[in-house]
């Protein structure tokens, strides 16, 4: 499916602040930012619609290397559709589609499966990531050549949701991908710590009698990756770090000049391991939350790019999987709908991070790592049209309920967040209009008669 991109219509954007500068103005035509500037007034033509950005901020689209849609097979907890409308509402113009389906996206008819699904969707675009081993199992190597070769072109694989522990299968994957620039995406959990864990091992685990989860678990086997992929002169990437102690090594590691990347979540950036104290299991997920001091020490390594970006782990599951006991509740997080504002709370109002650093840990490192040539780019005149417009000023309460996600265990609820999503481009094509889902991007066909109305959003 492609799109013909002359029959988009013509947009001009007034007033924005692009990455928090001076405001400017965008046209967009074409699938692209036709002019940016003092130009982009004088170029447009007198049927482009109007937008009122004044008081916003321009950013590239954000692009999310975790993402958790379910399908195919669990199409009870999200699909591509429901999961790529949350996501456009969220900010976000591509995601990477995490491999633990049913079946599981461990061959090259899987992952094509999930790329058309998100190609007829049009939301955003969908990036299939592959399984490293089949089944998720542990044992052998998936279909890694094929999944590249597809149409889906995968260039990310990871078991996420189970830990590649062999040493040996890891090695093996880490020099396989390199033949075509791929990254393996490694979720670091060595299993044989964390055997029955409940929440971070710490005090309060102690006072609460659950079974602790280790630091140690993750930074044991983020050392020995580390390792391996420098032996092995492979790109590896770190999903969801959780401790200090793996800042520590990851820090070490790219001193080295070994090619690592890693990610850190918004819930492990604010939220600490003392709301386990409830009970309630919309605070169980994996990794599990840590101790304030993690958080502090994640928040000093996302900002001086230690770690590279921020990745959701957005994972929805049917409410009675959650509300549930603790011990039998399902272990995850939404995240596509609120991570731009926990973002902005954790690291922009704390001064942390300015809108250009928001932009580089959201948008450009993470189409950086995932090989997307077109998502991440400058704002500047001839680049692909995947931006986003913002209110940093505007307030908001999140409700689960009214969420496009069919998640509704978001750990956020009830917390009242900075920043809005106003409007969201996705190859020149608006998605979200006055913070409400418009249209998807539309196929290859013939134009329809538009008028050409004014938007204040």
């Amino acid at each position: 499916m492609t799109t013909n991109t002359s029959t988009l219509p013509e947009y001009l954007i007034v007033g924005a602040s692009i990455a928090g500068g001076a405001p400017q103005d965008l046209l967009v035509r074409d699938g692209v930012l036709a002019a940016v500037g003092p130009s982009a007034a004088a170029d447009a033509s007198a049927a482009a619609i109007t937008i009122d950005a004044e008081g916003l901020v321009a950013l590239p689209g954000m692009v999310d290397l975790h993402t958790h849609l379910r399908e195919p097979g669990r199409e009870d907890a999200e699909t591509v559709e429901t999961g790529s409308r949350a996501a456009a509402l969220g900010g976000f113009t591509a995601v990477h589609a995490m491999a633990n389906s049913s079946p599981v996206a461990d061959t090259a008819g899987v992952v094509e499966q999930v790329y058309r699904l998100g190609l007829a969707s049009g939301w955003v675009e969908v990036r299939p990531v592959g399984a490293v081993t089949v089944g998720l199992g542990g044992e052998r190597l998936a279909e890694l050549g094929a999944m590249a070769e597809s149409r889906a072109s995968v260039r990310v694989f990871s078991d996420d949701g189970v830990c590649v522990s062999d040493p040996v299968l890891m090695r093996r994957a880490l020099e396989y991908v390199k033949a075509f620039d791929g990254v393996v995406a490694q979720h670091a959990q060595e299993p044989r710590l964390t055997e029955g864990a409940q929440m971070n091992e710490g005090d309060v685990s102690a006072v609460l009698g659950l079974t602790g989860w280790p630091a140690v678990a993750e930074e044991s086997i983020i050392a020995r990756d580390v390792l391996l992929a420098q032996h092995v002169g492979s790109r590896l990437h770190v999903c969801h770090v959780s401790t200090a102690g793996s800042v520590e090594i990851i820090r070490w590691a790219k001193a080295r000049g070994i090619d690592v990347t890693a990610e850190v979540t918004p819930h492990h950036l604010l939220l600490t391991d003392e709301l386990v104290r409830s009970y309630d299991p919309v605070y169980k997920v994996n990794p599990p939350l840590r101790t304030s001091d993690d958080v502090h020490a994640l928040r000093a390594a996302l900002a001086d790019g230690t770690i590279d970006v921020v990745g959701t782990d957005h994972a929805p599951h049917p409410s009675e999987h959650k509300e549930c006991e603790w011990a039998q509740a399902a272990m995850g997080m939404t995240g596509l709908e609120t991570a731009l504002s926990v973002v902005q709370h954790t690291m922009v109002e704390t001064g942390l991070l300015d809108w250009e650093g928001f932009a580089r840990v959201t948008s450009v490192a993470p189409a950086r790592i995932g090989r997307l040539a077109h998502q991440g780019r400058p704002l500047a005149t001839g680049e692909p049209a995947n931006l986003i417009l913002v209110d940093p000023a505007a307030r908001w309460t999140v409700d689960p309920a009214t969420m496009a996600t069919k998640g509704r265990n978001s750990p956020f609820r009830g917390l009242e967040l900075p920043g809005s999503v106003r409007a969201t481009f996705y190859g020149g094509h608006p998605t979200v209009l006055d913070g409400r889902l418009a249209t998807p991007r539309p196929a290859a066909g013939p134009a329809t008669a538009q008028e050409a109305p004014a938007w204040s959003i």
